[in-house]
C-alpha cells in the first residue's frame, strides 16, 4: 500500500511516498509526518516527550502489547524485536526513509534531526550518550524487574530473593543518579537533555505504576526527587506521558 502526499513548506519539490507493511495494518492519515509507534511504557514516553519537546510534527499510532499488537506482521517488519517503541521518518537523513527502533537509537536520531537536548560539543555529546546507555543498561531492566517482581506475576512467588536483589540494584542506581544530580538542575548540569528524558518515564514508573517508593528508599535520594518534580512540571513532559494513551 502507499500513500503519496506533498509537504506544505516544498509543495512542487518534495513529495513524500510512504511504503511499507507497517501501513497496510496502521495507515497513516498525514504520511509527510513522522509516524510513531508507540505506548505509554517507561521506554514508550520517552518517544512522546521527546517529540513534543522538540515540537516536531509527528503522527502517533498506539501499540497494544496486551492485545499482542506488537507480534503483528506488520509491526514486526518495522520493528524485528517486536517491542515499543518504533518510528518511521518520512524524510529520514538525506531526504530518505528511516525506520528505527530501540527508544534510546531514536532519542539520538531526533536529537539530531532537530538540533534539540544534545550538545553538539563531542565532550558533552558523548557524555550524555553516556548516561542514555546508562539507563538503557542500567535503570530500565532493573527498575522493570522491580515492576514484575513487586506488582505482576512475580508478586506470588514464594522465594522473595529476586525482588530484594532487584529493589538493592535499583537502590543502588538511585543513588547513582542522586550523586549525579548534586549541584545540577538536570543530569548535564543546567541544559536539560535527552539522558533526562530517557529517565523520567522510568523514576515516574518505580515510585507510581510499580508501587516501589517504599520497596527502594526513595524519598531519601533528595536531589533524585526535585529532579523528578522538575521534569514532571514540564508541559511537554506532561502532554508526552499522555500520547497513545487512548
Amino acid at each position: 500500500m502507499t500513500w503519496s502526499c506533498v509537504q506544505a513548506d516544498e509543495p512542487r519539490r518534495n513529495k513524500v511516498t510512504i511504503t511499507h507493511p507497517i501501513f497496510t495494518r496502521w495507515p497513516a492519515q498525514y504520511p509527510d509526518r513522522l509516524q510513531l509507534f508507540s505506548l505509554p511504557t517507561p521506554n514508550g514516553v520517552k518517544i512522546g516527550i521527546m517529540l513534543e519537546e522538540t515540537g516536531l510534527a509527528y503522527e502517533p499510532h498506539r501499540i497494544d502489547i496486551m492485545a499482542n499488537e506488537n507480534r503483528d506482521p506488520a509491526y514486526v517488519a518495522l520493528n524485528p524485536n517486536g517491542k515499543i517503541p518504533a518510528i518511521y521518518d518520512p524524510d529520514g537523513p538525506s531526504g530518505r526513509p528511516l525506520a528505527l527502533f530501540e527508544s534510546g537509537a531514536i532519542l539520538i536520531y531526533l536529537a539530531d534531526k532537530t538540533g534539540q537536548f544534545l550538545s553538539t560539543d563531542p565532550n558533552t555529546r558523548y557524555e550524555t550518550i553516556q548516561w542514555v546507555m546508562w539507563q538503557m543498561g542500567g535503570v530500565g531492566p532493573m527498575f522493570g524487574q522491580v515492576g514484575f517482581f513487586n506488582k505482576f506475576a512475580g508478586k506470588a512467588y514464594e522465594d522473595k530473593r529476586p525482588l530484594e536483589r532487584y529493589a538493592i540494584e535499583s537502590a543502588r542506581l538511585l543513588g547513582v543518579l542522586d550523586g549525579r544530580l548534586a549541584g545540577r538542575d538536570w543530569v548535564m548540569g543546567t541544559d536539560y537533555s535527552i539522558a533526562d528524558i530517557s529517565l523520567i518515564g522510568w523514576v515516574r514508573n518505580l515510585i507510581g505504576f510499580y508501587e516501589a517508593r517504599e520497596l527502594v528508599g526513595f524519598d531519601r535520594f533528595l536531589h533524585v526527587r526535585t529532579w523528578l518534580d522538575r521534569g514532571l512540571a514540564r508541559p511537554a513532559v506532561q502532554r508526552g506521558l499522555l500520547v497513545t494513551a487512548a
